[in-house]
């Protein structure tokens, strides 16, 4: 060994004795602050008399302290060993600590009144969304298991591959979002929308939707092909805007009517990312304070129809739990209501068993308790006080006992809304021999209330809520009611006019006020249309004629329909594949090149 090294080594050595016999000298004092620095981390309440016991004036006192530590170890495990429940009770957390007493006592009536008008604005409001009930996986997993629902997944992104095969494949991150789950296959976000705040008032943020430059010269091209119902012209638009709203709500309108219902699904997500996207940083919707007016501003439409479709589709894979929580976003959304969540609401909350939210919803979410007088939550109130009856799970037995039995309920619906029964027993149907004696008095035999609104929100209730009444102990509860209601009219026939006369002043209108609710928007069944008349889906037979055999569409300014797949995307070449009309092969009098950059320069324009 060298001089050089061997010095360096002494040198190392001397500064490790310099630094144990520091450790030595200070051994009493770093233990033990590491200590209470690790109890205080795990368990700080109980720190708290231990640091209030300790003096801080002698350091003499100090080191009396440490060695008592060091000489008992187990003076703070006690504590750690101690269960939980028993060292709250022996603290009394509580409602009527002294501390809260005596903080109580010293506050005057001005600081009560300031802390009542706090706890009501920080009280959750009843239409707030619950994010991690949003998403369809999560509810699937809980229904099926996590293995059905990743061998779905992992079957579906080798299909979606295969539909993409050949195109370009992105390589960017998506965006987080919380209404649906970017695809990877989906395009980068284009930024063509946004929006902004418009006012505060009343404790509400009033927002609008805008579009840029490049979205208004989409919006504009697909008027056009709407006008002459060219379908190609608007799967064209998705090519260079792929987030145009309404091209892809149009397209996943055919895909429903062709039977495609997954790929349909794909086009509403895409939808809602893009919506999404374009969120204010203010705008905080599930809070159930946000406000986007349906009628003052048409930007705004779009996502209200993307909402209720892909809440229909939450109803469809059988996810109600989330489909719950799309009907209270869009409820809050606008309180005019212009997609009808109000009549649906009940249906997703007695198919999620959110029994005790529905009541709840019920009696806060109109303080006049006017909303019993619509006939879906006048039969659905019934079903949700059943189920409840069922579970016993109320604690307050004296609240219980004030509330009506779900029987009396529905005696209260049916002498309401009688003919609700009549389309009751003909859809579900009911065919119990009893049904027909009961359908033949005088109450129950008309279906029609000769209000034109109140039959329509009766024709929505049947075909929304007509599976839930396909229960037996439901069909029991119904009919047993129904006979008691009989029993009560021969008593007194009184009743029936001062419950027509509830129902005449409730829908006094002599129009229709719900007419902008179509009765198929509710229902279950999936509208198909045989292939032969897809075409007639946007293109009508007069915009078509027919030239050497085939079907060729007038596109204006002498625009054809693109035939060239050389450097197509995929997905818009399987979208016009699904076309009747549509021939890749060449025509005449035009070529190839041509005919493909005639059709990108009318996409550009």
């Amino acid at each position: 060994m060298s001089a050089r090294s061997l010095r360096k080594v002494l040198k190392e050595q001397e500064a490790q004795g310099k630094q144990s016999s520091t450790h030595q000298g200070s051994e009493v004092e770093i233990p033990d602050e590491l200590l209470m620095r690790n109890i205080d981390d795990k368990e700080p309440y109980l720190v708290k008399p231990t640091v209030n016991a300790v003096p801080s004036s002698t350091h003499k006192a100090k080191k009396k302290k440490k060695k008592k530590n060091k000489e008992d170890p187990s003076s703070y495990t006690q504590y750690i060993d101690k269960p939980l429940d028993d060292m709250l009770e022996n603290l009394s957390v509580d409602d009527s600590s002294s501390s809260l007493q005596s903080g109580s006592s010293k506050a005057n009536p001005a600081n009560v009144e300031v802390g009542d008008s706090l706890l009501k604005q920080c009280m959750v409001s009843i239409l707030q969304v619950d994010p991690k009930f949003l998403s369809a996986e999560n509810e699937l997993r809980k229904i099926f298991g996590s293995k059905v629902v990743d061998s779905f997944h992992k079957n579906h992104q080798t299909s979606s591959s295969r539909q993409i095969r050949g195109g370009r494949r992105g390589s960017h991150n998506h965006r987080r979002t919380i209404l649906v789950s970017p695809s990877e296959h989906w395009p980068r976000w284009d930024g063509s929308l946004s929006m902004e705040l418009l006012e505060t008032r009343d404790g509400y943020h009033y927002f609008k939707y805008v579009h840029s430059s490049s979205y208004s010269q989409a919006q504009k091209a697909f008027e056009a092909s709407k006008a002459i119902h060219d379908l190609n012209g608007i799967a064209s638009i998705l090519l260079y805007h792929p987030y145009h709203l309404d091209s892809l709500i149009a397209m996943a309108e055919y895909f429903k009517f062709a039977g495609e219902h997954q790929m349909s699904a794909d086009a509403i997500a895409k939808c809602l990312y893009a919506l999404e996207c374009a969120w204010h940083p203010m705008f905080s919707p599930l809070q159930g304070n946000c406000q986007l007016k349906y009628n003052s501003h048409e930007s705004n439409r779009p996502l209200f129809s993307t909402l209720f479709a892909h809440m229909k589709n939450m109803d469809r894979r059988g996810c109600h739990r989330s489909a719950l929580e799309i009907c209270k976003l869009l409820l809050s959304l606008d309180s005019d209501d212009p997609m009808g969540a109000m009549f649906c609401i009940d249906y997703f909350s007695l198919r999620a068993e959110e029994y005790a939210w529905l009541e709840r919803f019920s009696e806060e979410y109109r303080r006049d308790n006017s909303i019993w007088l619509f006939p879906n939550f006048s039969y659905s109130l019934g079903n949700c006080r059943f189920y409840l009856e069922l579970e016993g799970s109320s604690k307050d037995t004296q609240m219980e006992s004030r509330k009506a039995t779900s029987m009396d309920l529905l005696k209260q619906a049916l002498m309401l809304h009688p003919s609700v029964l009549k389309k009751l027993v003909a859809k579900v149907p009911l065919k119990d021999q009893a049904w027909t004696k009961i359908l033949e008095h005088s109450l129950f035999r008309s279906d029609q209330t000769g209000s034109p609104s109140l039959d329509h929100l009766i024709n929505i209730y049947v075909e929304r809520s007509y599976v839930i009444w396909r229960l037996p102990d439901l069909q029991k509860l119904l009919k047993n009611s129904a006979l008691l209601v009989i029993e009560t009219l021969e008593h007194s026939g009184s009743d029936a006019r001062d419950w027509a006369c509830v129902r005449k002043e409730a829908f006094s209108s002599e129009k229709n006020e719900y007419c902008h609710l179509l009765v198929s928007d509710f229902s279950d069944s999936m509208p198909t249309m045989p292939p032969d008349n897809l075409q007639n889906f946007l293109a009508e037979p007069r915009m078509r004629e027919v030239q050497n055999g085939d079907q060729v569409a007038n596109v204006p300014n002498g625009v054809g329909v693109p035939q060239n797949l050389a450097n197509r995307n995929p997905f818009v070449v399987l979208l016009e594949s699904m076309l009747p009309w549509i021939d890749y092969g060449s025509r005449d009098g035009i070529g190839e090149d041509d005919q493909h950059n005639g059709h990108v320069e009318d996409a550009e324009n």
